[in-house]
């Protein structure tokens, strides 16, 4: 079988070590971003650098996105010289962003009118690490052949691909995962500022908690940098949790389902946000919770 032939968009905080994985593992991958160096810098990994996006559609077999949100997705496919521009229907677009699930919907059956490519929506989880690793959660939407299709260039990835249903199943599971994230987040903030307000060394929280019902990841992430008030070099923005939990917001709006608990964590994140901390680590959260001297 002949290997795909593979384009990146989006080199960013995961864009770069993900294209990095698939040319590991033998994949010839063409990549573009908006900002020119960021791709220039994966020439050395082995990557082709396309001067535009037309470039780099009519060179591959596979569009890869992975864009900072929704707008920019729309964007990137739908602008001028975008990927709509140049597809054709032999083409398969996966998209790695977390997106809007109602406006992925509406951007897979608009790409497929214009010009036939199939859209696969693949948001991950898992973070900077999780790139680097490839130890991804990766969830996907579209149809059966589609999915399985692409599962060996996302192998390269993940820890786990789960086709969880037809196009945007991916994003709506994405946004069940930052609710829960999100509202950890939150929470943790809280309780890290209430231990340090007992007298009790938040420092050690982590290793008491390890292995019990609190523990998670988030937790184990979180809380050593707000108990260190660490939040130099963040491997994630309070914008995009924010982003994320206002699609679940939406979503549930759309389906008639109530999320009071995401909503809420929403709205003290936004308020942060609006002090300064849109582009910081969520971990600056417990500021907003510290006795001020």
């Amino acid at each position: 079988m002949t290997q795909l032939r593979l384009g990146f968009i989006g080199i960013g905080l995961m864009g770069d070590p993900m294209t990095r994985r698939l040319l590991d593992a033998g994949f010839a991958v063409t990549v573009w971003n908006r900002t020119q160096g960021k791709a220039d810098a994966l020439r050395d990994a082995g990557a082709r650098v396309a001067d535009s996006i037309g470039e780099l559609v009519e060179g591959v077999d596979v569009v890869m996105l992975c864009l900072a949100n929704t707008a920019v997705v729309e964007e990137v496919v739908f602008g001028e010289g975008g990927v709509a521009a140049h597809g054709h229907a032999s083409q398969r677009l996966v998209d790695l962003s977390s997106s809007d699930p109602a406006a992925t919907q509406d951007y897979a059956k608009r790409l497929d009118d214009r010009c036939g490519i199939r859209w696969i929506d693949a948001p991950v989880s898992g973070g900077v690490a999780g790139a680097k690793a490839g130890s991804l959660a990766i969830m996907c939407g579209g149809s059966e052949e589609d999915v399985e299709a692409v599962r060996s260039l996302l192998a390269p990835l993940s820890a786990q691909v789960t086709h969880m249903g037809p196009v945007g199943a991916g994003q709506v599971t994405k946004v069940c995962n930052q609710m829960i994230v999100g509202c950890q987040a939150a929470v943790i903030a809280e309780m890290v500022a209430l231990a340090e307000s007992s007298g009790v060394d938040a420092n050690r929280l982590s290793q008491a908690l390890a292995g019990g019902f609190a523990d998670s990841r988030p937790f184990q992430i979180l809380t050593p940098r707000m108990a260190a008030s660490n939040f130099d070099n963040p491997a994630w923005h309070l914008r995009t949790l924010l982003k994320d939990l206002d699609m679940a917001v939406a979503q549930s709006q759309r389906a008639g389902s109530a999320t009071p608990m995401s909503g809420l964590a929403a709205q003290l994140m936004r308020i942060h946000a609006s002090h300064g901390h849109a582009e910081h680590d969520p971990a600056t959260l417990v500021e907003a919770y510290r006795h001020k001297s």
